[in-house]
């Protein structure tokens, strides 16, 4: 299911639900309609940067773990692929992160179902 957030702050932002629902959970917001007023958006920019850094530290603690593992040769070429081609947490989120960044700049809500 997608999400269309908008806000007079930014263009429209389109996401997948199972990608942000961490999110709006965390917010205790419903994915079928809501909205993120300005007074909230401070808290909401904070929580995607803690989850961001918080998967950045994952991702980190990964590799070094990739690192001491026995040698990838008995990958298949589709398993080196998908452990290559991985979109981060920060990449998914950014879109959104972005727009309640403009959004609290400019005092403006961030909508989505409407």
């Amino acid at each position: 299911m997608l999400i269309i957030f908008k806000s007079k702050a930014a263009a429209e932002v389109i996401m997948y639900k199972e990608h942000i629902a961490l999110v709006l959970d965390a917010l205790s917001k419903d994915s079928h309609r809501g909205v993120i007023t300005f007074a909230e958006s401070a808290n909401a920019i904070a929580l995607i940067e803690k989850l961001i850094e918080e998967d950045k530290q994952i991702r980190k603690q990964q590799e070094s773990l990739n690192e001491n593992a026995d040698d990838e040769s008995d990958l298949d070429e589709f398993e080196k692929r998908k452990k290559r081609d991985t979109v981060t947490l920060s990449a998914r989120l950014f879109p959104i992160l972005d727009m309640l960044r403009a959004a609290n700049k400019k005092q403006e809500d961030v909508l989505w179902g409407v």
